[in-house]
């Protein structure tokens, strides 16, 4: 399965999620944060950035989510996804550990994600 790559509508809504998520609960930032978090069962949901190079940081990452049923979707930009987690850089992943005000969002976003 790997990552699932979402249209626009969906992307934003991803964000909105790492947003939603970063103010009123708590996101981990980075591969080996979001790797750490999938291994320990904490992350409700994970955003892989498809611009990351080399491409090889982030491979294992839709694998581990997969076997640990956490869903994993894929965003085109790190740049993006690192505002959107609330830093000036880029980064390569993101995962949701506690969803705070997300909730509803991410459970929209996965009934989406699956038509």
């Amino acid at each position: 399965m790997g990552a699932i790559e979402v249209s626009k509508e969906l992307l934003d809504k991803v964000y909105e999620i790492v947003e939603v998520a970063k103010t009123t609960g708590k996101i981990k930032k980075g591969t080996n944060e979001t790797t750490k978090a999938i291994e320990k069962g904490t992350a409700k949901v994970v955003a892989i950035a498809k611009d990351i190079s080399p491409p090889e940081i982030t491979m294992h990452i839709p694998l581990i989510a997969e076997e640990k049923n956490v869903p994993c979707f894929s965003v085109p930009s790190k740049e993006e996804l690192g505002a959107a987690a609330g830093i000036q850089v880029g980064t390569g992943s993101v995962a949701v550990v506690a969803e705070g005000e997300a909730k509803n969002l991410i459970k929209e976003l996965l009934s989406k994600a699956k038509q």
